[in-house]
């Protein structure tokens, strides 16, 4: 798979921004994920979920930790995390230095699944990275990346929506829905999930 020279990669200053107006712009940009030895995936962003400093369901909201530290440094950083014991998550720092804030990336759509991996067994290729679990398995994504800026040439950045993509928002073609975010026991009132209308990527359909 080869880079897009033509994507226009999402600078920090961009996601200066509460996580609440992040999150649903984020919506129809890339992840990028490169590895050492050159492989690199595309995929595109289907789902995405807002924390913000007052909310209760945000890891910063008591205190700042040796885990969430990164959540109180500068936008366009990415805050790794482990659930269970068992599947990462991957955030995207927002808002001002000092200001805990992260969008969570719910799922991901990818172009083509992975060359490396074994066609044969996957039953769903749309369903790969259905899921911020899944999506860190796909894109070995884990705690080694944490606090990794997000730029072009790093393992891991953001791009964004292409003229395409735009268009079709413009011509309604695609749509955004917005509602309650998945698996909380706090916060669970508050409408800042947002997902591609009709996407069979999205992690919960």
């Amino acid at each position: 798979m080869s880079l897009k020279t033509s994507a226009e990669s999402i600078v920090p200053t961009w996601l200066e921004r509460s996580a609440v107006d992040v999150a649903p712009d984020l919506l129809g940009c890339s992840l990028v994920r490169l590895w050492p030895d050159g492989r690199l995936i595309r995929s595109l962003i289907v789902e995405t979920e807002a924390y913000t400093p007052d909310d209760p369901a945000c890891h910063a909201y008591r205190r700042r930790t040796a885990r969430n530290t990164v959540m109180f440094g500068p936008p366009g950083h990415s805050y790794v995390y482990l659930i269970y014991g068992i599947y990462h998550c991957f955030n995207v720092v927002t808002d001002a230095d000092g200001v805990p804030s992260a969008v969570l990336i719910r799922a991901l759509q990818l172009e083509t699944p992975p060359p490396w991996m074994d066609l044969q067994q996957i039953r769903k290729p749309e369903r790969l990275a259905a899921g911020p679990g899944k999506l860190c398995q796909v894109l070995e994504i884990d705690r080694s990346l944490n606090a990794c800026l997000l730029e072009p040439g790093q393992p891991l950045w953001l791009e964004h929506r292409d003229p395409e993509f735009h268009a079709q928002v413009e011509a309604q073609a695609v749509q955004f829905v917005q509602t309650t975010r998945i698996g909380l026991t706090q916060g669970a009132n508050l409408p800042w999930r947002w997902y591609l209308k009709d996407c069979r990527a999205v992690s919960k359909l």
